[in-house]
């Protein structure tokens, strides 16, 4: 300790030969010097060499934007790595690269050193950069991009017309542009990471006869320990769990059926086009799988429905205790995604079913995966006008 006390002192002692004046334009100096050493450093990092280094980045994404209009245009300017995934103010500029610090530890453990581990973490690397951009209301691009100096006349009737839309709010571009630079992520058979980062993936014990809920589409089994599947169990769909057994549970699912062909699927309620589940054919004819009690005829449409129960297996993973928080997110998602083109209608708008069809028309021009298209077209016919009353 004897050299930290001396130190100190030494620090401590007024200057016997140096005077103000040298003293402080040699900490200006030193300033100097290290701001512009801290500077260099930080420009060396934000440039696209820098970024193409790391080969998973060169063989992937690199590639992918050459083909893309931001590499080659009619006007000659290129957008680099740096110019789209690195703000440009000072202060989220270090904030970025602060974040970027984990882009390292991927780099050290080979996180996406090859295709096949660049494919599978796609979606999470583009659902966190479009994120990015979201809560930056896309700055990088409106670096380039500003909606004042748009030529609108030189558009499309179309284009004219969301862009003006889009220019009123100052919408995020990402909202309709996803996928201009890189590919996209192969959306359709995606496990919905950002719902289930959000809603969880249930507990790991369960209670006999409670109810539960599924967070993803699930797969139906005949047996606790069997792969033959007996069908589908749709989101967000309200179980019984009767037993468990090892990583499966055996639930019960009530509903209704149409008295048609084999009557293999079953809707959330008489007359209500809701699914709950679809049972495989051999499932429906099965002895025992299905248990039906009194019928109804819907006069409407003429078809008899009848009252089911069907007992079944299923992973026991993804049944959550609530309802809640799957309706929640599906809300935020429908009124974030839904409002790109048009101010969209209220959920009681329209009836059960009536939403099936105007949804489906509307995901054409949004990126949802089927698990979360499900799940909005599922909010949508529970809080449509046939269970909530009121004027619209």
């Amino acid at each position: 300790m004897k050299w930290l006390k001396n130190l100190w002192q030494t620090l401590n002692t007024p200057a016997k030969y140096l005077t103000l004046g040298s003293i402080s334009l040699t900490a200006f100096i030193m300033g100097v010097v290290f701001w512009g050493g801290f500077n260099t450093a930080l420009e060396a990092t934000n440039t696209e060499e820098f970024c193409i280094g790391c080969h998973s980045m060169e063989s992937k994404p690199y590639q992918e934007l050459q083909k893309t209009v931001h590499w080659s245009n009619h006007s000659g300017v290129r957008a680099t790595c740096p110019d789209c995934h690195v703000p440009h103010s000072w202060g989220r500029k270090i904030a970025r690269k602060m974040e970027a610090s984990s882009d390292v530890w991927g780099w050290v453990f080979n996180t996406v050193n090859t295709s096949e581990k660049f494919e599978d973490k796609r979606l999470e690397m583009a659902s966190r950069e479009w994120a990015r951009f979201e809560r930056d209301d896309s700055l990088a691009c409106k670096n380039c991009h500003n909606y004042d100096s748009m030529k609108w006349d030189t558009m499309s009737k179309l284009a004219q017309k969301q862009m003006k839309r889009a220019a009123e709010k100052d919408q995020s571009c990402v909202d309709c542009h996803k996928g201009i630079a890189h590919i996209l992520p192969d959306m359709g058979t995606a496990r919905a990471p950002q719902l289930i980062a959000e809603v969880g993936t249930g507990p790991s014990k369960f209670t006999n006869e409670q109810y539960y809920f599924s967070a993803l589409t699930k797969p139906l089994f005949f047996s606790a320990k069997g792969d033959v599947e007996a069908g589908t169990l749709n989101v967000a769909t309200k179980v019984k769990i009767l037993e468990s057994k090892e990583n499966r549970v055996k639930v019960s699912i009530s509903g209704w059926r149409k008295q048609i062909g084999a009557g293999r699927v079953i809707y959330y309620d008489f007359g209500i086009n809701m699914l709950t589940a679809q049972l495989s054919k051999e499932a429906a004819k099965t002895e025992g799988v299905i248990n039906g009690f009194e019928e109804k005829e819907d006069e409407m449409t003429g078809l008899k429905w009848q009252r089911v129960e069907t007992t079944l297996w299923t992973d026991a993973e993804y049944l959550i205790t609530e309802q809640q928080p799957l309706w929640d997110y599906a809300r935020t998602t429908f009124r974030s995604s839904c409002s790109v083109c048009h101010t969209q209608p209220d959920e009681a708008h329209f009836d059960a079913n009536t939403w099936p069809g105007m949804f489906q028309g509307m995901i054409a021009f949004v990126n949802m995966d089927q698990d979360t298209q499900a799940l909005v077209q599922k909010y949508l016919q529970q809080h449509s006008s046939t269970f909530v009353k009121k004027e619209h």
